[in-house]
């Protein structure tokens, strides 16, 4: 009996003190959606769909964006398009034989009497390294390499809008091992400094926007219906006029030419087997003089002609999306993004996240549960909280998660 009490009274002790279970931490989390994108503006699912029922590039536009005009206004400016950033080293070569690449000092600009540095051929390319605050710049040749200079500033120009033998001259900028040719304006070269990084290297292109720039625009397939080709360059040349004179000194230029503006992919839009010279007609359809084209306006000042590639149904408004009202980005029907012939990726889509993700978003160690607090009339994901194990909420818009974590949009549920 004294042998059983004792065990008791032991097992009884070592209850009181065993510590409470740990709060479990999900290793991944599961979502379920609709659409891509942020929502706002024009859907290129739906100016799609539109087109194949008939309509005109101008009453897709309209349809979009509520309450705006769409005037003639001159296009010609330069733009200043971001093609490399906060790069170490990348080079630049001639795309066919016989041009040459010619370097210069500094930015050069408009300056068509600047006299260059080096004077390149075909068969050397230019290489950059950051070393320092400051670009090296290294003509190279097969396996040999030489200095040229070393400053913090470089321009480049080709022949670029000389024929040879009816070849277009170009330059292709690699860029890791990826190469992108370029066969309009002159490049820019720059050392910036970049937070937490030191020195990095900016890469613009300067083109034209009139056609320099819009003929490199790659936002949607070519082969799309040429309505929905004309809208998609309406609402290009829009956006791009909004910029101009709007620098962003982190790269150096008016528009990256990724996501965070719209993608601009140079000459390889134009050259595009069967469908690149259908792009360009769409591009000069919208134009309406030599120098002017057709501009989505308000009081007959561009606007930000934001655009999605599909909703969840029912487009977004930017003061759901950012918390900043614009007039002209009314939420509208938009049912072509919910045709799974028309967009078998994401009229639905599930996704797995990993755990560091999610806590990353919202800036906690760990996160235990997640909860929908809200949902926009739109049917986007308003507010959504996180709770970490030590019992921490934080809360995100939806927008913001969205962005955060690469979801394909805010139309989401958990699963």
């Amino acid at each position: 009996m004294r042998i059983f009490k004792t065990f008791f009274v032991l097992f009884t002790v070592l209850l009181v003190n065993a510590p409470a279970q740990a709060t479990e931490v999900p290793a991944t989390f599961n979502f379920q959606g609709t659409g891509y994108g942020h929502g706002v503006g024009l859907s290129q699912i739906g100016a799609r769909g539109m087109a194949l029922a008939g309509e005109e590039a101008d009453s897709i536009i309209s349809y979009y964006y509520g309450g705006t005009q769409i005037s003639s206004l001159a296009d010609d400016q330069n733009l200043r398009v971001n093609i490399g950033h906060y790069l170490s080293q990348a080079t630049l070569k001639s795309g066919i034989q016989g041009s040459i690449l010619n370097l210069y000092v500094g930015d050069v600009g408009d300056d068509l009497l600047a006299i260059p540095t080096a004077s390149l051929t075909s068969k050397s390319g230019i290489s950059f390294l950051q070393q320092g605050s400051k670009i090296s710049a290294f003509s190279v040749t097969g396996k040999n390499s030489q200095l040229i200079g070393t400053n913090t500033t470089w321009s480049v120009r080709w022949s670029g809008t000389r024929y040879l033998e009816g070849v277009p001259s170009t330059v292709s900028l690699k860029i890791n091992s990826k190469s992108v040719k370029y066969r309009y304006g002159q490049i820019q070269v720059k050392s910036v400094k970049a937070p937490s990084i030191g020195h990095r290297m900016e890469i613009t292109n300067t083109v034209r926007i009139h056609d320099e720039y819009l003929f490199g625009v790659g936002e949607v397939p070519s082969s799309w219906p040429i309505q929905a080709l004309i809208a998609q360059g309406i609402a290009s040349r829009s956006y791009a006029l909004s910029k101009v004179g709007v620098p962003k000194r982190a790269c150096d230029c008016n528009v990256y030419n990724n996501i965070s503006d719209q993608a601009f992919v140079g000459y390889s839009k134009e050259i595009e087997p069967i469908y690149g010279p259908i792009w360009r007609a769409a591009i000069e359809a919208s134009s309406t003089s030599e120098i002017t084209g057709k501009v989505i306006t308000l009081n007959n000042v561009p606007i930000t002609a934001f655009f999605t590639s599909s909703s969840g149904g029912q487009t977004e408004t930017s003061v759901n999306a950012w918390g900043q009202e614009r007039s002209f980005t009314p939420s509208v029907a938009d049912p072509y993004s919910q045709d799974p012939l028309l967009n078998p990726r994401f009229f639905t889509w599930n996704r797995v996240l990993d755990q560091a993700i999610i806590a990353k978003a919202f800036l906690i160690t760990d996160v235990v549960a997640l909860t929908i607090d809200s949902r926009n009339s739109t049917g986007t994901v308003a507010t959504i909280t996180a709770t970490s194990s030590d019992g921490k909420t934080t809360k995100l818009r939806g927008e913001t998660f969205r962005s955060r974590t690469q979801l394909p949009s805010a139309w989401f549920n958990l699963i």
